[in-house]
């Protein structure tokens, strides 16, 4: 079965901001671990987020937080996860994609309603991973990490070089390069210093000339300069995200879609009224 990527192009050539919708299928995400573990509240879930406004929704079954004590999911565990759900969850009819670090559980994924991958070692873990997206054909979002923190380097820089070498991998395995989007890690290999350093200069990682993902939602550096737990972390989140599309972010990576969207829409009217002087 070959997933189709057309969905996710039209949404990224209508030139508008998309909203993605997180469903973690995890006992143990940093935010909402175990509450739609459940494959009938994931179900639920995920319809509310369409019905919100959600552009994308983005499905994962191992939590990839990077602080705490999650521990490894095999791949065959990451797919009875995802079993009850990822069918269904296609059926909304919005493209989904799918969150691992396995090139298994992605072509898996993928022949289940799947038609994005998303990489949060941006092919730079899995041998098999990009050619997997190669072979297939369809869009990945390439994310920045790291194996340890290291508050001394320049995080910029280290972003850069790394989409670099993610950009190398995918075209010695023959990704065509209007199917790869960039998503600089926030909170992954990084202080909440670092964190914050990246979306401040957003818009340096533009000079690869594709689509930026930004995923803000919840995390820990919000924490640093406003102590709230994660899911009181919404306008922390809200603001980032903002800021990340007017530094030229196409897809932000969300928890909360109504407030999002609702954000979005508000800022968007305003913009347009300025331009034209009506809403």
């Amino acid at each position: 079965m070959r997933s189709s990527a057309q969905p996710f192009a039209a949404l990224l050539r209508s030139g508008r901001p998309l909203v993605m919708g997180i469903l973690n299928v995890t006992p143990d995400s940093f935010s909402d671990g175990g509450k739609f573990f459940d494959a009938e509240r994931a179900l639920a879930h995920a319809a509310e987020m369409a019905e919100q406004g959600a552009d994308i929704l983005d499905i994962g079954a191992e939590s990839t937080r990077p602080y705490g004590d999650a521990k490894p999911v095999s791949a065959a565990d990451e797919m009875a996860r995802l079993k009850p759900v990822l069918p269904a969850v296609a059926a909304l009819g919005l493209p989904v994609s799918i969150d691992t670090l396995k090139a298994d559980v992605a072509a898996w994924a993928l022949d289940h309603g799947a038609s994005i991958v998303n990489d949060v070692w941006g092919l730079q873990q899995d041998p098999d991973m990009a050619p997997l997206v190669a072979r297939r054909g369809v869009p990945v979002i390439a994310m920045h990490n790291r194996e340890a923190v290291n508050p001394n380097i320049d995080i910029v820089a280290d972003v850069i070089a790394f989409f670099a070498r993610t950009l190398e991998i995918a075209a010695q395995a023959g990704i065509a390069r209007e199917n790869i989007v960039l998503d600089p890690g926030i909170g992954f290999g990084k202080t909440p210093e670092q964190s914050i350093v990246c979306l401040a200069r957003l818009s340096e990682f533009k000079g690869f000339g594709l689509p930026l993902l930004v995923g803000a939602s919840r995390k820990r550096f919000i924490n640093s300069v406003t102590p709230a737990p994660p899911d009181r972390r919404i306008g922390g989140s809200i603001a980032s995200h903002l800021i990340a599309i007017a530094a030229g972010a196409s897809i932000v990576r969300v928890h909360d879609v109504a407030e999002t969207v609702q954000a979005l829409r508000v800022t968007l009217a305003i913009q347009a009224a300025a331009i034209d002087g009506t809403p």
